[in-house]
Parts: structure tokens; sequence; C-alpha cells
């Protein structure tokens, strides 16, 4: 296992993450099961998992905290806070009221005093950054947590942020966690080039691009749309939507060249996004130990200049040949009103 400095934090981490999403109601539901698998990715070297409040409702917490009894000290555990949290209007966002409250519960579900990074998983354009960066500030002053960071913020916010901190003397995002992956390398155009100009740390999310580079899903084969992630989410994977075509035609490049190297395809994916000189670590999300294994099996794999280029011909620097599920929406885009003028003063030109 290799292991890489989490931006400037002083703190190295593996450059596998055990990302913990998976584990619970939401993917494999059996603890005993869950605590095995963060045990074996431990034992392989992994020192880096990261898990958030909202995966299975806390559940996901409860199962990392349970596995990292007697070994919470060789672990720099990340969670994350912002989405909706049982019944209430202000049990969600980004809020000083929210943010005391909700890391007291990840604490407790952890089973740990204090979290090595602690992340805001989303935008809340109804909270000043001001408010975030400050409670998050006091968090640290008090030894709740180690430092903190940011998910799926785009560029122009991080920027924000870190102006804001300097101005108003508060600390500063340390991290970033953004989805990249071999069909979706839009982060590579701004995002991680600023996160590289403010010494940040870089998790990557969803290598796999949600289950298209499993290597289960290609070009004229026939999807079971009824199991795994195309039941879920049968627009991703339907081969009779146009929009799919770039991706299976994508995929079957891709995969052509891991044979030519001699690797599978998610080994090929993984590799990728660790290749990136801003990327620090990059987030696996095994739900069975048979995935684990898999995932690790090519923790050693380096990609070299030939293959990298091969990559840039299929899937051009900084394009998304889709946009990655669960990355930000802007609101801007859905609220009709922020983007037209009242009839009135376009009539009056």
């Amino acid at each position: 296992m290799r292991y890489r400095p989490l931006g400037r934090t002083g703190i190295e981490v593996s450059v596998h993450c055990l990302g913990a999403m998976m584990f619970g109601a939401v993917g494999n539901p059996d603890h005993e099961d869950c605590v095995r698998i963060i045990h074996a990715a431990l034992d392989r070297g992994v020192n880096f998992v990261d898990t958030a409040d909202m995966y299975s409702a806390g559940e996901s917490e409860e199962i990392v905290g349970k596995a990292l009894r007697g070994r919470r000290d060789d672990v720099v555990l990340a969670t994350k806070v912002h989405f909706q949290m049982g019944e209430g209007r202000n049990r969600r966002g980004n809020s000083r009221r929210w943010i005391v409250r909700e890391v007291e519960d990840s604490l407790r579900r952890l089973g740990t005093d204090w979290i090595d990074l602690y992340q805001v998983h989303r935008p809340d354009h109804t909270t000043d950054i001001e408010e975030t960066l400050s409670a998050l500030s006091d968090l640290v002053h008090q030894g709740k947590i180690r430092a903190f960071g940011c998910s799926t913020f785009p560029a122009e916010e991080i920027v924000e942020a870190h102006h804001v901190a300097e101005r108003r003397g508060l600390l500063r995002f340390r991290t970033e966690q953004p989805p990249y992956s071999l069909l979706a390398r839009g982060v590579e155009t701004s995002l991680l080039p600023v996160c590289q100009r403010y010494g940040m740390g870089v998790l990557t999310w969803s290598p796999l691009a949600s289950g298209f580079l499993t290597g289960k899903y290609r070009k004229g084969r026939p999807v079971d749309m009824t199991a795994g992630r195309a039941r879920l989410t049968p627009a991703r994977f339907d081969p009779s939507i146009p929009g799919n075509a770039a991706k299976f035609d994508a995929v079957e490049q891709l995969a052509e060249l891991a044979d030519d190297i001699g690797c599978t395809l998610p080994e090929l994916a993984v590799a990728f996004t660790v290749a990136h000189p801003a990327v620090t670590s990059v987030i696996i999300g095994p739900r069975t130990m048979e995935q684990l294994e898999g995932l690790l099996k090519g923790a050693s794999l380096t990609l070299d200049d030939a293959a990298l280029d091969r990559i840039d011909e299929i899937v051009p620097p900084g394009t998304n040949v889709y946009h990655p599920d669960g990355a930000w929406r802007p609101p801007v885009l859905d609220d009709t009103n922020a983007r037209r003028r009242p009839l009135a003063d376009r009539a009056a030109g």
C-alpha cells in the first residue's frame, strides 16, 4: 500500500481510502460481515476510512465505530455533515446550529472522542460560508475534529471559502472530495488545479462511475434491468437511451486497453484516478469481501505514459461522458425566476 500526505495537514493516508457508503441497510445489512471487510482493508494497509452521517441514516457510522474498537489510533477517520437526518426542518444543511449538534451524534455513533476529517457534504446557499467555517473552526479548537474539508464543491466556492477564511481569521477547508473517473474528467479543468493551488488534499469518489466501469455492462450484451445498480437507476444503464451510447462506446475501448496492459477494467479505473498529481486518495466502496479484494488487487498498479495517452484519446482531458450521479447541481439551474428577467423588464428592453 502506498501513502501520501493529506494536503498540508501533516497526516499521511493510504492511496486507497475505504468508503463505507455500502455498509448498512442501503448496501450490506450484515454488521459482522461489514466489520470483517473493514478489518481486512486495515490488514492490507488501508489506514483511511470515509463515511457520512446520512449513509443508511447513521447505520454506516455505527458499523465503522464497531470495527474501529481497539484500532482507532491507527486509522484516519473521516465523516460528513449536510444532508437531512430524521424529521425536522433544521436537521440538515451547513448552519452552525446543525453542525455543532450533528457532530455530537456522529461522535456517539462512531464511538470516538474525535474525528480526523469532518467534511461538509454539499454546498448550502442558504447559509453564509463564514457561518460554516466559524462553526468548524470552533470544533477544531475544541478538539472534536482535527481538520475539516468539503465535498463536491465547485471550484469558485472553494476559492470564496479560502478568501473568507483569510479575511475573517478562520481555519480553512483542507480537503475536497469530488467525483472523478475515466468517464467523468470534468474536475480536471478547474477544480483539481484550484485544490493544488491551495494545498488541499483530494479524495475522489465513484472511480467506477457508479458501476459503469465494473465490467458488467458492455456494448451488445443484454443488461439485466431487474438487479443491482441497473434496477436502482435504470436510466443510467439502459442501452436504448441515446445518451448512454457514448458511455458504452468508451467502456469498450477502455476494456480493450485494460486487456492490453494485463489488468481488469476496475483496476484500470482506480489506477487512473490516483495518477493525477492533485489526487491524494481514491475512495473505494465495496459491499462484499470479494469486491474489496478485487479493488485492492490493483493497489500497486501504475499506469505509464502510453496508457494515459490512450485514455486521453478515448476520453479527452476535462470532459464528462456523463454527469456524475450525486454531483452538486447549482440551484440557479432549477429556479426559472433566477434565470429570467420579469416579463415587464424584458419588454422594456
